[in-house]
């Protein structure tokens, strides 16, 4: 099933992100951890692709055992960051093959060294190129593209940053997906200059339940996101103790999807992190919620 037919339909729909292993040792602890969170049934979940590709078998063949073993959608995470043509074509060929029909097209983190690497030459350079080979490769990918509600930290202004989010969607992006987001009046501010620029795809907010005081100063790190008052006042409060950290941070990010969904956005995207306690957690808070069609 395609994402965006999930995206396109009037029901609250949730769904989960998890991660490879970075090593072989730990990929039957990671695929155990995944297939878990698959069987509480989210509307879909996207599998990360490690930096410069180092794990991209461990991205496929978790996707395809999600697929195999609990039928849940797909997204597949594709980077192009320092790749070869030769060696994105053939990474979208292994993806057709496993009858993965979601991607996730990202430029990918550039490392330290990459920051100091010569990129002139490079095929890829932006996602807008590795989006444009998966539309050109086989038309029928269902296509999801980032985008950073407070500015990606490349951009000197949110307004080119808009424009480039414009130019993704034109180049056949079918959805966005947002960094975390832990104010949600940033997401809204966020939606209403996308529309008012011409972006009309469905953006998902990505959310991201802090359950330990030591993600936020990582949080803040990966997406450079805005930490309400609210928010550090739970971790002040209740950071020194795990047990009540961990509930506070699954009550706050469920606050958030509520208030999200009363809002008008029926899709909501969990970095879950690959904890199935936690994404069992947030699906048991909006048990009555999620797969109703509410009248707006």
């Amino acid at each position: 099933m395609k994402i965006i037919d999930i995206l396109n339909d009037h029901k609250m729909s949730l769904s989960f992100e998890v991660f490879p292993p970075k090593k072989e040792t730990s990929f039957e602890s990671v695929q155990a951890a995944t297939l878990e969170i698959a069987g509480y049934k989210p509307s879909f979940m996207s599998v990360t692709y490690g930096a410069g590709g180092g794990t991209s078998k461990y991205t496929l063949e978790i996707a395809k055992s999600i697929m195999r073993s609990h039928g849940v959608p797909t997204l597949a995470h594709l980077t192009c960051v320092s790749s070869s043509r030769e060696t994105v074509r053939h990474q979208i060929a292994l993806m057709k093959e496993a009858g993965i029909k979601n991607v996730m097209a990202l430029r990918g983190d550039l490392t330290p060294e990459l920051e100091k690497t010569d990129r002139s030459g490079w095929d890829y350079q932006y996602a807008i190129q590795l989006i444009r080979e998966l539309r050109e490769t086989d038309n029928d990918f269902c296509i999801g593209a980032a985008c950073y509600p407070e500015i990606h930290p490349e951009s000197p202004d949110q307004k080119e940053d808009i424009r480039h989010l414009k130019e993704k969607t034109d180049a056949g992006a079918d959805f966005l997906t947002t960094q975390m987001v832990f104010d949600n009046n940033l997401f809204f501010n966020f939606m209403y200059k996308l529309r008012e620029a011409g972006v009309t795809v469905p953006v998902i907010p990505g959310i991201m339940p802090i359950t330990n005081a030591n993600q936020v100063e990582r949080a803040i790190k990966l997406s450079g996101s805005f930490m309400p008052q609210r928010f550090k006042s739970i971790v002040d409060y209740f950071g020194h103790d795990p047990a009540s950290m961990k509930q506070a941070g699954i009550a706050y990010a469920t606050d958030q999807i509520i208030d999200l969904y009363a809002n008008g956005i029926t899709n909501v995207h969990v970095y879950s992190m690959n904890k199935p306690d936690v994404a069992k957690a947030i699906m048991d808070n909006l048990s009555d919620i999620l797969g109703k069609d509410f009248d707006r």
